[in-house]
């Protein structure tokens, strides 16, 4: 909250209720009028109304990739533990445009990394992490000078 603050970021705090009763976030949105909207790990479903006021403008990272490992309560580091498990060659991170499913919305980019014989969780965790930070800015950036 105090970064917002720092470079005067227009923001609007809200909770699960807001997003999914009220229409708080959807007005909120609709006055501002995004280009993107840019969720970072959000892991509450949007609602259909807000996808359809804004189709192929919100985009969502997920830490494996997609198809593969993603839907309802696949985030953290069940994500890494479930593809260490299914003995996966490869995993990384998925960028993709939000529907009204989990992780199903189409994928923008995605980057991959090899998975040692002896990955952990952890391990993996912090080299997807690593991969978002690089490319989550220049995917964003990229979408917004060439359009979604």
């Amino acid at each position: 909250m105090e970064k917002v603050k720092t470079f005067a970021i227009e923001y609007t705090l809200f909770n699960k209720t807001d997003l999914i009763i009220k229409n708080k976030v959807l007005e909120s949105l609709v006055k501002r009028g995004p280009d993107l909207i840019v969720l970072a790990g959000f892991l509450l479903k949007m609602p259909k109304k807000i996808i359809e006021k804004f189709p192929r403008q919100i985009i969502n990272i997920h830490p494996a990739l997609l198809p593969k490992f993603g839907g309802k309560g696949m985030y953290g580091k069940k994500i890494h533990r479930t593809v260490i498990e299914h003995r996966e060659l490869k995993s990384g991170i998925s960028i993709h445009y939000v529907n009204e499913n989990y992780d199903e919305g189409a994928n923008i980019y995605q980057k991959e990394t090899r998975i040692d014989k002896n990955e952990t969780p952890e391990s993996l965790a912090k080299k997807v992490l690593k991969m978002e930070h690089e490319s989550f800015s220049k995917i964003i950036e990229k979408l917004l000078s060439h359009g979604t």
